[in-house]
């Protein structure tokens, strides 16, 4: 009897959170001292002097202060009598910030010098008088991200990122699938009907990671994102997975997996034209993750999911991770035997290759209608794959430029593959009119047929 993978069919999910640290409302109260050792470190400016120099005068801290982000001399104590205004322009001209305004400024409120101050130092337009009502904490954050020092504290901002959902507005109905990394459930949110997956603690950085990426795109080959959440504690109801430490939301797609379209069409195969088109939306969702250097590192067919018009869109992005500069910070035995390269199965350093090899895969797949290596272990591939070079065995109606597609993305070396936007114009550019696919046929049992498998021809051979 045939054995069929276990599969995992999920939707996406995923990894930098390139933000830097907001601390939101909750800094409001603080005093300025208080936050002076915070911003000083948040523009590059030193250690942080923390709570214990509250009760310093602001002129006893101002020549450490000024020290510490580059800006000459420690005036120290002995500055004490001058008034904050007649110490502004010294300050301001020793960190190069221009001319000395001198005492002339010192009827000024500091509410107003602020604007000229940001402005001498090339921190943007001069919000004027109009700053004056707000609180110290208030401005703060406006102004230390207007002079390039991270993300603004302010208190409308809070603590969310752009990609970050409102877990109050998210309803979670029933488990759809069970994976290794987590949950899928239906859901709604603000009303949409999305595909919620719930990960554990383990997957939270490389989550945040893609999420920074993920919620920009806009490919129709590729699942929509509508947002994730770092913590589950504030959900609208309780969360079926108490293990879940994050969430990650996308939109519902109801044509199911391509996995389970393609064992539907087992016996009747698919027609040759419908065959590239499939291949051609995979290939094209996989080109455009690339530009963006997103390594899937799971590319299955049980990772592609159809919407009502048969449309087909990469998901589950629960493993995906942006490309290292450096191939040797990728080395983990990510992915699923039968589809891996042969690189990620002996631990070796890979980058983007590794998933056209899966495209390989796949292409072989769609054509067939078939699983790969049926009849094997786990064990069995991963030896069979490394030692013998095993690819599963091309049938001989297939097309010539079909097979040699299949064989370029599966070759056992990955500079040899090609990338796949060129695996997109040799797509492109296979002849459909005339047929090609596999014909409707009933096998009898046990016969293998055109699905049987050996080892892989050497190169150029047909």
């Amino acid at each position: 009897m045939r054995r069929l993978y276990a599969t995992e069919t999920a939707h996406g999910a995923g990894e930098t959170a390139h933000g830097l640290y907001n601390a939101g409302e909750s800094e409001g109260p603080k005093a300025a001292w208080e936050m002076a050792g915070s911003f000083r470190k948040s523009i590059g400016g030193g250690d942080d002097y923390g709570e214990s120099e509250g009760p310093k005068a602001a002129w006893e801290m101002t020549g450490s202060f000024r020290k510490s982000i580059g800006g000459g001399d420690d005036y120290g104590e002995s500055e004490g009598p001058k008034a904050a205004w007649e110490m502004a322009g010294s300050f301001r001209k020793s960190i190069g910030g221009g001319d000395d305004y001198g005492e002339s400024e010192g009827p000024k409120a500091a509410w107003e010098m602020a604007g000229s101050f940001r402005k001498s130092i090339g921190g943007g337009d001069d919000y004027g008088e109009s700053e004056g009502p707000k609180a110290a904490w208030e401005m703060a954050g406006s102004f230390r991200k207007s002079i390039g020092g991270g993300d603004d504290y302010g208190e409308s901002e809070g603590p969310k990122a752009a990609w970050e959902i409102d877990l109050s507005k998210l309803e979670i109905g029933r488990a759809v699938a069970h994976g290794t990394h987590g949950t899928l459930f239906r859901g709604k949110y603000e009303d949409q009907d999305v595909a919620v997956k719930l990960l554990d603690d383990s997957l939270k950085e490389q989550l945040k990671e893609l999420a920074a990426v993920w919620h920009g795109f806009n490919h129709s080959n590729i699942t929509k994102f509508i947002g994730a959440s770092m913590d589950t504690t504030n959900a609208r109801t309780a969360l079926p997975d108490r293990a879940a430490a994050c969430c990650v939301v996308v939109e519902y797609l109801a044509g199911g997996t391509l996995k389970q379209h393609l064992i539907n069409h087992y016996k009747k195969k698919l027609a040759y034209k419908e065959v590239v088109r499939l291949a051609l939306s995979l290939a094209r969702g996989m080109s455009f993750l690339h530009s963006k250097k997103i390594v899937h590192r799971n590319i299955k067919t049980e990772k592609m999911l159809l919407d009502s018009h048969m449309s087909l869109k990469i998901a589950d992005f629960g493993v995906a991770r942006v490309e290292a500069q450096d191939p040797k910070d990728m080395t983990g035995t990510t992915g699923t035997l039968g589809y891996m390269a042969p690189e990620v199965l002996t631990g070796e350093p890979y980058n983007r290759k590794c998933d056209v090899y899966s495209f390989g895969i796949c292409l072989w797949e769609i054509y067939c209608c078939d699983m790969p290596y049926p009849d094997l272990s786990f064990v069995d591939i991963s030896s069979a794959v490394v030692n013998k070079d095993l690819r599963p065995d091309i049938p001989r109606c297939c097309p010539s430029a079909m097979a040699s597609i299949m064989r370029r993305c599966w070759d056992a070396d990955p500079d040899v593959r090609p990338e796949m936007d060129e695996v997109v114009r040799l797509l492109e550019a296979l002849d459909t009119s005339k047929g090609g696919g596999m014909a409707p046929e009933v096998k009898p049992a046990g016969a293998a047929g055109c699905f049987s498998f050996f080892r892989r021809r050497p190169r150029g051979a047909w």
